[in-house]
């Protein structure tokens, strides 16, 4: 290499490391911000987390206290005291206090308990659900059989959580109107469903016997 190509190369590095420099004085602020924002979002994120779990923690104490007392009418008072500070938070509480209503033999005051968790949009589904199945099984005296099969048939929709368990409560009501042979055929599918819990797949099986037919299990289940 020729002194005249050896000094071009050193006069463009010089030139490069210049152009770094003024580029470093003009925008390095802008780097400096970009790691504050980075490590400040991150300390909010963990801050955040660490107070939704401490929120999780006083709600679950504060359950578990109000559910204490043996009478239930005394445990559905005192989580009438309980404020949670989330929709879900209420839904869980009021889940509660319905069940220990209807243990105190206030089914009326249950049922409305239950419907207000289900009508509650900004809900997730699943306690929306859970809410209006247990509402309808402790109107199972009350409510006309034709308006229990609706609301029975809306919560056994494909992909509904509790969609299994509102097929079983459709074959009771099936047994209820006298149509064995329904009941039989809704509860062999069951059976025959691979989300199908083993508590479940034993009632099917008991039900279909008491019926007078043949559990058919599927065939991986086949022992």
């Amino acid at each position: 290499m020729s002194d005249a190509d050896s000094f071009i190369d050193e006069v463009t590095e010089e030139v490069r490391r210049d152009r770094m420099y003024l580029l470093l004085r003009r925008w390095g602020w802008v780097g400096v911000v970009v790691v504050i924002a980075v490590v400040g979002g991150a300390a909010w994120n963990e801050y955040r987390k660490a107070q939704e779990t401490a929120t999780a923690q006083q709600l679950g104490d504060a359950l578990i206290a109000a559910l204490d007392p043996d009478a239930p009418a005394d445990r559905a008072a005192a989580l009438a005291q309980v404020q949670p500070d989330t929709p879900g938070g209420a839904a869980v509480r009021d889940l509660l206090t319905a069940a220990a209503q209807a243990q105190s033999g206030e089914q009326e005051a249950a049922a409305e308990t239950l419907a207000g968790v289900s009508t509650q949009g900004e809900l997730p589904e699943i306690y929306r659900q859970i809410a209006t199945f247990k509402a309808l099984l402790m109107q199972a005296e009350t409510l006309p059989v034709a308006d229990r099969r609706q609301q029975f048939e809306a919560l056994a929709q494909p992909g509904a959580p509790l969609r299994l368990l509102a097929e079983e409560q459709l074959a009771l009501i099936e047994i209820e109107q006298d149509a064995p042979d329904a009941a039989i055929d809704r509860l062999q599918g069951i059976l025959q469903d691979a989300e199908a819990s083993v508590d479940l797949q034993q009632r099917a099986s008991q039900l279909i016997v008491a019926l007078g037919g043949t559990p058919e299990p599927a065939p991986g289940q086949q022992g």
